[in-house]
């Protein structure tokens, strides 16, 4: 890793926001046509994961902060993808549930998904992916 003699080596978190700025528009462009923005995206594949979660359970698997998070399940709920429950344990915490429709919508959505993300690991093997999807995680996992 290397830049100009001036300006020193690029840090790590440089190339992980670029590599993630390219990642986001390629995706972006899949799913403009379905009307869809990541962050939407997210939201479902949050959810086919675990259903059920609170907003403070999904906000970090968007990578959005909860005012931003509840305009878009708000919109998601609008459009029939997602629902708010009570959580049967504590009905005083409300839950973010997939409906049929989002279970849909994410099935249609996700090749397209899917397929970004082997172009973005395109020259990788899968040892090497691996290995890269390891150290990252371990970074995005590490208590700050």
């Amino acid at each position: 890793m290397s830049g100009s003699p001036e300006a020193g080596p690029i840090a790590l978190s440089d190339l992980i926001a670029g590599v993630n700025r390219r990642f986001d528009v390629a995706v972006e462009s899949r799913l403009k046509a379905a009307g869809v923005r990541i962050e939407h995206y997210r939201v479902l594949e949050s959810l086919m994961r675990r259903d059920g979660q609170s907003m403070g359970e999904l906000a970090p698997t968007v990578f959005v902060d909860l005012p931003t998070l509840t305009k878009i399940v708000d919109r998601m709920v609008a459009s029939g993808v997602v629902y708010r429950a009570p959580d049967p344990k504590d009905r005083r915490r409300v839950l973010v549930f997939l409906s049929e429709r989002g279970r849909a919508q994410f099935a249609d959505l996700r090749p397209a998904v899917d397929s970004e993300r082997r172009a973005a690991t395109g020259g990788l093997s899968g040892v090497e992916t691996d290995q890269l999807l390891g150290l990252l995680a371990g970074i995005l996992n590490r208590p700050h």
